[in-house]
């Protein structure tokens, strides 16, 4: 029986969009292109969201791999990407629902040591029976561990969780810890009619 709603944060709650950010701060394609390779897919990204470096370590590193020219934009960059971080539409009725309907509900997140700062801006943390961050735990989605560490802190049972990821691999690791999961493509709808029908 699903007892239990496990929800990413980046693009199912919070909009999630570097091309945003890439388009305030910075001024031609080329430059676009090299700041999204070199930050937002670059090592440090996944090196903040374990948790091992700060947003401070985080432009060090990627300072030196981009013209000096470009130093103070990727300075405003790092510093303000999340202005991007807000509510997807439907996000936050769809949270009360949830919670309305019984089930327990949980965030678990690929972010940096900042997530509380953005996410606490339009959730209140106390309002979710847990969260999981990977930068607290040095653990990223997909690994299967991080779905293990959620589980045993809450002392929830794989069978009774419903994980909602944008990425498929992340609800693929979901399922390999034995959740049900499911890829979310904005269909908060599709979501509210699946937890309908079940009670828990």
């Amino acid at each position: 029986m699903l007892k239990h709603v496990i929800l990413d944060m980046g693009n199912v709650l919070l909009d999630y969009n570097p091309g945003a950010a890439l388009d305030r701060f910075f001024e031609t394609e080329e430059d676009k292109a090299l700041i999204r390779r070199e930050l937002f897919d670059g090592p440090e990204w996944i090196q903040g969201d374990l948790g091992y470096i700060t947003n401070e370590q985080r432009y060090d590193g990627v300072r030196k791999r981009v013209p000096a020219r470009l130093h103070e934009r990727l300075r405003a960059c790092v510093d303000g990407w999340d202005f991007c971080m807000i509510p997807l539409e439907g996000a936050i009725p769809f949270c009360q629902f949830v919670k309305e309907r019984g089930y327990g509900i949980y965030v678990l997140s690929n972010a940096g040591l900042e997530f509380y700062q953005y996410f606490s801006k339009y959730f209140d943390p106390a309002f979710f029976d847990g969260i999981v961050v990977s930068s607290e735990v040095h653990l990223v989605k997909p690994d299967v561990r991080i779905y293990q560490t959620l589980l045993e802190k809450y002392a929830l049972k794989a069978e009774e969780c419903l994980f909602i990821d944008d990425r498929q691999n992340n609800v693929d690791g979901a399922m390999a810890c034995g959740m049900q999961a499911y890829r979310f493509q904005n269909d908060f709808g599709t979501l509210k009619k699946m937890l309908g029908g079940t009670l828990p």
